[in-house]
């Protein structure tokens, strides 16, 4: 039975048995916080799967005889995948049960992180690193989602913020872990780590999460824009990748590349503007707020993975560290984007203000990436900690919040998609941002090697096969000069990824901040399904005006179909299942 007390001049104190407002009906509150437990477990498997080899990588490439290219697209395959299977798995979400997705997403990722953990080869680890980033790319839409299911845009602030916190712990916390595992256990435990984490998700959400079911559609997967997408989303990656390095960036096979994959990417919208049911629906553009968010989030994508994934080889090649204490050293950013995302979230839950909270997130994030621009091999550890906590704040105050403006604008039938699109764009920033990022550091590294063992005497001297040296191993005067290299071209990219995050703040400054609604997704979707039975009842008893020979041929066209149409609402309406 439903407890709730009252003291004198508070809010009633829920006891967590009872309904809240801005929750579904057939859940009560408990249910909700059950629900969203293995909900986030996912969303942590999803990042966990990212970013916990951060840290280990130069460990794991220097084991496996991996170059500087096998260092960037480790990371970068997930990210590609990521980002290609993100709006599928989001179109999936309007169409069929989101439980089921959810739970298929985490299977493919423990599958393939076991892989990846007994890889032998670089080239098996990326492979297998591209296959986890497809179950990345289902927890990456559909925990959001599931969210924007069970809670209003109004109560999703303070859980918005619970994610924004998770994300904060799984992409800088990944780091400690790996660290940690690699200088203990080994490097092959990154990928192990995380399957407990996910099985436990998987049983979670099976025992917990409650909807409503889906109303019953023809499925029709856009195959072709899928296809088109993938192709042109890969041919631009490989270009950044190896333009600069496998060939020169004014080559013909630079401009190619270039030139084929937008071609293809111009087909793919072409498509996406003709087919029935688009992988991301262009009608979602004419939305400023999704936009803006796209834009935002592309940019933070950016400036997010396209920093942090190279901050380890700052700390274990520019500053001699090992992999745990380049793990301990980032702690200051995963506190300030906690702190920022836990508190921030709250504050606009019990205010229902959004935007001058993320004005103040995107400035603190430009400021925070131009401040780590100005770092060299030799400054001051605690002065990086309190530039890596700047970059945090700014990330955890803007993020999610992105996220959360966007959603408060879409309908139900668009949240999947719309959502999707946000991710979709913000990891395909990152996916860039690491290509792109990775090629300049990678130039500027020889380029700086080279000129630094000739200044030695050292003729012709530089990184061979642009492997990723251990420094701990090379004579000092060779040694200073790699640790130079790295700490400028580390520096560099942070400097780069600097006016990036000024273009998010811009599209925050140009987003209208829209109250906050007051409805769960589940609830906006029956009250939806409840219109159209309405306007269908509405239609069969206008029949009574029209002429005996009208009311026949009406009735013989459509009757069957209404009265499928209103089992279908009381079906949905009492969450009972479809009826065959």
């Amino acid at each position: 039975m439903s407890k709730t007390t009252e003291t004198a001049g508070s809010a009633p104190v829920t006891t967590g048995d009872e309904h809240v407002p801005g929750e579904p009906q057939q859940m009560t509150h408990r249910q909700v916080l059950e629900a969203l437990s293995g909900i986030l477990l996912g969303m942590f498997v999803s990042i966990l799967a990212t970013s916990v080899v951060s840290s280990s990588l130069p460990v794991i490439l220097a084991d496996l005889k991996g170059t500087q290219t096998a260092f960037t697209w480790v990371v970068t395959a997930t990210l590609l995948t990521t980002t290609i299977s993100t709006p599928i798995w989001g179109k999936l979400a309007d169409l069929v049960n989101r439980k089921t997705l959810i739970q298929i997403a985490l299977v493919i990722t423990v599958i393939s992180a076991a892989l990846a953990g007994a890889s032998q080869s670089s080239g098996t680890l990326i492979l297998f690193r591209a296959f986890q980033g497809i179950g990345a790319g289902g927890l990456t839409a559909l925990a959001t989602v599931l969210i924007a299911d069970i809670i209003s845009p109004r109560e999703r602030g303070k859980y918005m913020g619970l994610m924004g916190a998770i994300m904060a712990v799984g992409m800088v916390g990944g780091p400690l872990l790996g660290g940690a595992l690699t200088d203990s256990v080994g490097w092959r435990w990154n990928f192990f780590v995380g399957i407990p984490f996910a099985i436990a998700a998987i049983i979670t959400l099976q025992r917990t999460l409650k909807l409503p079911p889906m109303p019953k559609v023809r499925v029709r997967l856009d195959y072709w824009g899928a296809f088109l997408l993938s192709v042109g989303i890969s041919g631009l990656l490989l270009w950044v990748t190896f333009a600069g390095d496998q060939f020169a960036w004014g080559s013909w096979q630079s401009v190619a590349m270039a030139a084929g994959s937008v071609l293809v990417l111009v087909l793919a919208v072409w498509v996406e503007s003709r087919v029935e049911a688009p992988i991301i629906p262009l009608s979602l553009f004419r939305n400023r707020t999704v936009v803006l968010a796209v834009i935002g989030s592309a940019a933070v994508g950016i400036a997010l993975f396209g920093t942090s994934v190279f901050l380890s080889q700052y700390m274990q090649v520019a500053r001699g560290k090992s992999a745990t204490v380049s793990g301990l050293l980032t702690i200051p950013m995963i506190a300030g984007q906690f702190i920022a995302s836990t508190g921030i979230g709250t504050l606009i839950t019990r205010t229902g203000r959004y935007k001058r909270f993320m004005l103040v997130g995107a400035v603190s994030l430009t400021v925070g990436l131009a401040l780590m621009g100005t770092i060299d091999y030799h400054t001051n550890m605690a002065l990086i900690g309190v530039y890596l906590f700047v970059v945090g704040v700014g990330m955890g105050m803007l993020m999610q919040n992105l996220v959360l403006a966007a959603q408060n604008t879409l309908s139900p039938k668009e949240m999947g998609t719309g959502t999707a699109t946000i991710a979709f764009f913000r990891t395909l920033g990152g996916a860039m941002g690491v290509a792109v990022l990775g090629a300049i550091l990678g130039s500027r590294i020889t380029t700086d090697v080279t000129a630094g063992l000739r200044s030695l005497g050292v003729e012709g001297g530089g990184l061979s096969g642009g492997t990723i040296p251990d420094v701990s191993t090379l004579p000092a005067p060779v040694r200073d000069v790699v640790e130079k290299a790295y700490g400028a071209g580390v520096a560099e990219i942070f400097l780069i990824a600097a006016p990036l995050a000024l273009i998010a703040l811009i599209a925050v400054i140009l987003l209208k901040e829209i109250p906050l609604g007051t409805k769960s997704g589940v609830q906006q979707r029956l009250e939806e399904l409840g219109h159209d039975a309405a306007d269908t009842a509405g239609a069969v008893r206008s029949d009574d005006d029209l002429t005996a020979e009208e009311a026949e041929v009406r009735a013989a066209q459509g009757t069957s179909a209404d009265k499928g149409s209103e089992e279908s609402l009381s079906d949905a309406a009492t969450g009972r299942a479809p009826r065959a």
